[in-house]
């Protein structure tokens, strides 16, 4: 292309003037080079020498303009020509392409509307012609726009321009981007030629819209019928796996690409990270990673100006974060520079540390996005990531502050996202009336609104409301599927409504056609479990139609905690350890029932095993928020400053309530020593630090609210039910369970922990 124009100049020279031949040339090769400076130049002496009213050289500087990104004077060039009355096809051609590549597709459709209704001479017998169908097609897959599509669709066939391959690949890609499969489907099989192009957009159609099975058939054939794959083919199939989590399967097929010698690109760069993000295969991300940048992969050399060229390194973040490498997603991410950061690249690193990582980071990064002048606004999926945080943390101060900021901004159609993720994030954070008070405002609910605030009220203990609401849902025509009735069984479970349970549990195939899983039959053990009923538990173990999962067999072990059943326990940890599926969970609760037992021998080898299979035991430990975030306690803290105020308020506490009748529960002490040192170990945990420390620093009449990484002691269950006798304050404890509420000496749970 420097060529093109360095030989002009020296035309030039020599003393030959080009003309209306020359100049399409000329700026042609200033369009492929993006050249603006020149082609302006070229302008400039195309006006000159009075070549301005030739169509040719007109048209040449429009479509210059329009691959330099110049939009606005190719639609300037544009309407000179048609005041000039020498605009032609290609003219309003070239106008509809520049329209579409500047991404205004409405626009595009428009003024192929204006064209094929022209009476312009200049147009011979057609309005438009092959290339017109070709530009304008994009459009209509922009925009989504179905009927359109049709109508030019019938178009094509009226004007016997359908035979050409390009304008019915043109046809069938925009059918799939419209979800129309089966009208992508009729014009394929009306092809008598067709090219890999038309095998890709029916593949790719297929994959987009869901049917991975349809997209996976025609994969195979196209093997079968040995038409040579491109890297639009592996890669449709590649992301076709990834995007239902088959990981293992996207990568196999990449592998087969290898083989085939076929190069992948960035698409396929991102779909296969995808892939590893899915399975955690973090060396396969590595690997990917270092062909990315061998191969130059790492930028996306797109020029539509929505920088997708950072679209590889945020899927890069999104795989270290999903495998738990946060200082790979961290040096990625900032290495872009603030400037360049789009929502997508904010997004996906506060996602994973909301998600796998540290939610107090992905809170301060939020805040960074929001207060830094990187003129990126959060879409709904920053906030929903965010309000994950906030869940998380139970950090209900910084969530009321993120649903201030959503009432301000707005959010248009994601508003129905964020309202959900609201009344999950109010839930979780113990306020119910707000999530209720959301989910009264919400113009449009989805079953999710229905089925978040019903887990909501689950979680909480109030299994009446929650059945309500079950019902309420119902009435306004939604149909409950399999998460609903999981979301039904676990709210009875926590309530203690065993035959309530029971009675969905076996009116799930028979009224309402949907069949019972693994997690339908863990709740209800955990619903029979809670409730005593162990011999009921494992009697519906054993007449599971399908295998026990370790889930159910945890079920049945927390029960035998509650209830101190070693032999049982025994068993249930058999299976678990005969399924492969041993845990730190799974050791810790026996150990635990051994020690509630005292049998202590039990114990130190349950621990000896653990430690010789390199499993750890997760500490406990309670956090509680205060006006500088969060304030953090472990069993026997005495790190935070107020450390002496905490113990000495704690020990009045103790006294008084043992004075009305509290009786510390030394087997709860799960350490072989004798009664007075298990009653100073119990005072210590972490909960009831946490407790102190809330009493210590609120006022009086004030919620206070503490969450647990584990499930709540039973002997500081009984403390703090007396410790709200004596005091002022509602207490509400969120443990890995379920929320108590502990006011004037009663909880909410009602024994069913």
């Amino acid at each position: 292309m420097n060529r093109a124009l360095f030989l002009c100049r020296h035309m030039q020279q020599l003393g030959t003037r080009p003309d209306h031949y020359t100049f399409p040339f000329l700026l042609k090769a200033c369009g492929e080079l993006s050249s603006f400076r020149r082609g302006v130049a070229i302008h400039a002496v195309v006006c000159r020498d009075g070549f301005d009213y030739n169509v040719f050289a007109c048209n040449a500087l429009l479509a210059m303009y329009a691959r330099c990104g110049a939009f606005e004077e190719a639609s300037r060039v544009f309407h000179e020509i048609m005041n000039k009355g020498i605009d032609d096809i290609i003219s309003w051609n070239s106008m509809v392409a520049a329209h579409v590549k500047s991404g205004s597709p409405q626009l595009a459709l428009d003024l192929f509307v204006k064209m094929t209704k022209s009476q312009n001479d200049n147009f011979g017998p057609n309005r438009s012609d092959i290339i017109s169908l070709v530009n304008v097609l994009p459009a209509c897959a922009s925009l989504r726009a179905a009927s359109e599509a049709r109508q030019i669709h019938c178009h094509s066939l009226k004007n016997n321009l359908f035979s050409d391959l390009f304008v019915g690949n043109a046809i069938i890609d925009v059918y799939a981007k419209c979800g129309m499969m089966d009208d992508a489907l009729k014009v394929f099989k009306t092809m008598n030629i067709k090219d890999v192009v038309t095998w890709n957009a029916m593949v790719t159609g297929y994959s987009q819209n869901g049917y991975f099975e349809n997209a996976l058939e025609l994969f195979k054939e196209m093997q079968k019928e040995c038409i040579a794959l491109n890297v639009v083919t592996w890669s449709a199939v590649i992301a076709g796996y990834a995007q239902r989590g088959l990981g293992h399967e996207a990568l196999g097929v990449f592998r087969q690409m290898q083989h085939s010698g076929s190069d992948p690109n960035a698409v396929t760069m991102i779909s296969l990270l995808s892939a590893c993000a899915a399975v955690g295969a973090l060396s396969y991300g590595k690997e990917t990673h270092a062909h990315a940048l061998r191969k130059c992969l790492m930028r996306w050399d797109d020029d539509d100006g929505e920088g997708k060229d950072h679209m590889v390194q945020n899927s890069l973040i999104d795989m270290y974060s999903k495998c738990k490498t946060f200082n790979a997603a961290r040096f990625i991410f900032d290495s872009i520079p603030l400037v360049e950061r789009n929502v997508v690249t904010w997004t996906v690193m506060i996602g994973g540390y909301a998600q796998h990582g540290d939610a107090n980071v992905a809170l301060k990064l939020f805040s960074e996005m929001i207060l830094k002048t990187s003129s990126v606004a959060p879409n709904p999926f920053t906030i929903s990531c965010a309000l994950i945080a906030c869940a998380r943390l139970s950090a209900l101060r910084f969530g009321r502050q993120i649903h201030e900021y959503v009432i301000r901004s707005w959010y248009g159609d994601g508003m129905l996202f964020v309202s959900n993720c609201l009344i999950d994030m109010y839930s979780k954070c113990g306020d119910l009336g707000a999530a209720q008070g959301v989910f009264d405002m919400m113009p449009q609910k989805n079953s999710v609104s229905w089925t978040s605030l019903m887990t909501g009220y689950g979680m909480h203990g109030r299994g009446s409301e929650a059945l309500r609401i079950f019902e309420e849902m119902q009435n306004v025509g939604l149909v409950p599927d399999g998460i609903t009735f999981l979301v039904v069984l676990y709210a009875c479970s926590h309530s203690g409504m065993v035959n309530e349970g029971l009675r969905y549990f076996h009116s799930m195939s028979r009224d309402y056609g949907v069949d019972a899983g693994a997690e339908h039959y863990a709740c209800v053990v955990d619903l029979l479990g809670r409730a005593g009923r162990l011999d009921e538990a494992q009697n519906m173990i054993e007449g599971m139609p399908m295998k026990p999962t370790s889930v159910v067999w945890v079920a049945l072990l927390s029960a035998c905690r509650v209830h101190a059943n070693v032999e049982l326990a025994e068993y249930a940890t058999e299976q678990l350890l005969a399924s492969e599926s041993e845990n730190d969970g799974s050791y810790t609760l026996l150990s635990n029932i051994y020690a509630i037992a005292g049998r202590w021998r039990d114990v130190a080898r349950i621990r000896l095993l653990m430690k010789k299979s390199g499993i750890k035991k997760r500490p406990g430990y309670s956090w509680i928020e205060d006006k500088n975030g969060h304030a953090v306690f472990f069993v026997g803290d005495r790190s935070h400053p107020q450390s002496r105020q905490i113990y000495t308020l704690l020990a009045n506490l103790i006294g008084r309530i043992k004075a009305i009748g509290y009786v510390p529960q030394t087997n709860f002490a799960l350490h072989d020593v004798d009664d007075e040192e298990k009653s100073s170990l119990l005072s210590e945990h972490s909960e009831k630090l946490a407790l102190a420390y809330g009493i210590l620093t609120s006022f009086p009449g004030s919620t206070i609210r503490i969450t647990k990484n584990l499930r709540i002691c039973g002997d500081c269950h009984n403390a703090i039910t007396f410790i709200s006798m004596i005091v002022d304050h509602d207490i509400i404890l969120r443990d890995s369970s379920r929320f108590h509420h502990f006011s004037k000496g009663s909880c909410s749970c009602g024994g069913y922990w």
